[in-house]
């Protein structure tokens, strides 16, 4: 009887293991930081974009932050009752759903602005590491 090799099945061996629990620790130190501010870190990411495109297309905003309609729509739908964005359908194409910012959620982008420096200090990697790091990331999403 053959014998297999199971090497490849051991978790030390999986590159997906340490980007799963490295992202899940990444995202679980914002937590202090955004909930003074009663936001997610789904709500904080799609802010980061809106704040820097809106007015936006759901679908647009989707791509740039790989996520699905299903599940930006209820994310959507609650920033919308919490009075941070408009939703409306686009006058080009009825189709499309549109983004925007009330002044509600624009202004949050002054207290949020003091998340990334308070960020920098959680995560202890140098700064070149940091950088290295960025770039294999967005290698691997193909962005770069």
């Amino acid at each position: 009887m053959e014998e297999k090799n199971y090497e490849a099945l051991k978790l030390e061996n999986q590159l997906c293991f340490p980007l799963y629990a490295g992202a899940r620790r990444v995202v679980n130190l914002y937590t202090p930081f955004l909930k003074p501010l009663g936001l997610t870190y789904t709500q904080y990411i799609v802010f980061l974009v809106l704040w820097e495109y809106s007015p936006i297309a759901v679908g647009e905003l989707g791509k740039k932050l790989f996520l699905d309609n299903g599940t930006l729509t209820p994310l959507l739908k609650k920033m919308e009752r919490d009075g941070y964005i408009i939703r409306s359908r686009s006058k080009e194409d009825e189709r499309v759903v549109v983004i925007s910012l009330t002044e509600k959620g624009a202004a949050l982008k002054e207290e949020a602005a003091k998340i990334p420096p308070q960020m920098a200090s959680c995560v202890s990697l140098p700064p070149e590491d940091a950088k290295k790091l960025y770039d294999i990331l967005y290698k691997l999403l193909d962005l770069n």
